[in-house]
């Protein structure tokens, strides 16, 4: 076991989507796998919209029917120290990952990647389900869930 743990940082829009699902279906597979010493997770968002908010309601009803509990997370937005602080930085979309390119200073140490390639899916995106039904949050939900298995096996 590394004596520093993997520390990933999950990025959508908002951070109250995609990322926070990401971060709590994550800590909720380390946690059964007995893993919590080896990661340190984190979620936020490019814009500023929802700092301080909960993830969005429809969010939290997936993750809490899949046994992942949300309703300790808060937006945040993605920072500078974010760059240097983190191992890994997932971008839920191609969008997000631009922006985190953008603002990325040239002596970062994190690594970007698109989420879904990552995770050896190609390069596709997760969609943002903010403005459709609760069927597009169950469709992240199962990306994400397939995704963080991969991130987990990974760390085996």
């Amino acid at each position: 076991m590394s004596a520093h743990p993997r520390s990933i940082l999950f990025v959508c829009l908002g951070n109250i989507c995609r990322s926070p699902l990401a971060e709590g279906v994550m800590r909720q597979k380390v946690r059964q796998a007995g893993m919590e010493e080896r990661f340190f997770l984190d979620s936020a968002g490019v814009g500023a919209w929802h700092v301080g908010n909960r993830p969005d309601r429809r969010s939290e009803a997936v993750g809490a029917l899949h046994g992942a509990d949300l309703s300790d997370l808060r937006a945040r937005q993605v920072g500078l120290d974010d760059f240097y602080q983190f191992d890994l930085i997932l971008a839920m979309d191609h969008s997000n990952l631009g922006d985190l390119e953008a603002m990325r200073p040239d002596n970062a140490t994190a690594q970007l990647a698109l989420y879904r390639a990552y995770c050896g899916e190609g390069a596709l995106d997760v969609p943002d389900p903010y403005y459709g039904g609760d069927h597009g949050f169950e469709e992240v939900y199962q990306m994400i869930a397939k995704g963080s298995d991969a991130l987990l096996a990974e760390a085996l």
